[in-house]
């Protein structure tokens, strides 16, 4: 099912969202839902308080491509948690589909190692760089109230895009 994406001014994108204590039927339908959602809007991730949900799960899923490590998978992180950022960092251009029609500039380490649990409720453990680090560092700041426009690199760098141009948004 398609969800109603929540923007800018609903509350709960503020929120610190709460911790998942088991996953039911209804976590895992939520999950094939913030798929389905996020693909409904060429974006390649999307966190449950998007959604209008307050809890600590988000998806990524970037299209696959030889130079892009980690696309082409399909991740649901439950109750997930940055462990390791890479001292090396990286600008690049973020959009977010709570924000629509605007992309800014924001720095991000380029390798983090993420701990959670997947869809089944299995503890996982995964080590990513490059696009799939930034749409999950991207996303992980959903969960405890921040938008990527708090993380500009400079109050400057954001700017309007037409929606042709958001043809895909972290």
């Amino acid at each position: 099912m398609i969800r109603e994406i929540k923007t800018l001014k609903d509350p709960v994108l503020r929120k610190t969202a709460h911790k998942i204590e088991k996953v039911t039927p209804e976590l895992r339908k939520l999950i094939e839902d913030l798929f389905e959602t996020m693909h409904a809007h060429n974006g390649v991730g999307l966190a449950a308080p998007q959604v209008g949900i307050s809890k600590r799960l988000f998806v990524v899923e970037v299209e696959a491509h030889p130079e892009i490590p980690g696309s082409g998978v399909r991740y649901a992180l439950i109750n997930p948690e940055i462990t390791q950022f890479s001292p090396e960092r990286e600008v690049g251009q973020e959009g977010c589909l709570s924000i629509p029609g605007w992309r800014g500039d924001v720095e991000r380490a380029t390798r983090v190692v993420v701990r959670g649990m997947d869809g089944e409720g299995k503890r996982i453990k995964l080590e990513v760089e490059g696009y799939v680090a930034r749409a999950m560092q991207h996303e992980l700041d959903h969960l405890d109230g921040v938008l990527f426009i708090d993380k500009l690199i400079a109050p400057d760098r954001i700017w309007r895009v037409n929606e042709s141009e958001d043809e895909e948004t972290v």
